[in-house]
């Protein structure tokens, strides 16, 4: 399974992740609700179970991953400034590219 992280959202990550009550958690990508060939997805700070999978990132954060669910595998987490300020979370390997 893989995971890309962009500049921008792996500054917003990283300093949350730093903060002390953060600092045994790792970033979860989930699974909001999937329809056809394509899925939503939400974020949350987590431990990991043996449901899962830690996938190293070339941003230096680990993200959990559900080892099962193939929608995940090859998400992509962005974060812009405009039009509105937050995270995006796709999964272009698997024809997501955003909300519909």
């Amino acid at each position: 399974m893989n995971c890309k992280i962009s500049r921008n959202a792996a500054k917003m990550l990283l300093a949350e992740l730093e903060k002390e009550e953060n600092k045994d958690l790792k970033l979860r990508v989930y699974i909001t609700h999937s329809h056809g060939d394509h899925a939503h997805y939400g974020m949350s700070l987590d431990t990991p179970t043996d449901k899962d999978e830690v996938v190293s990132t070339d941003k230096n954060i680990d993200v959990i991953l559900q080892k099962d669910e193939p929608l995940l595998d090859g998400v992509r987490i962005d974060y812009f400034y405009t039009p509105e300020e937050g995270f995006a979370v796709t999964n272009p390997s698997k024809g997501n590219h955003g909300d519909h």
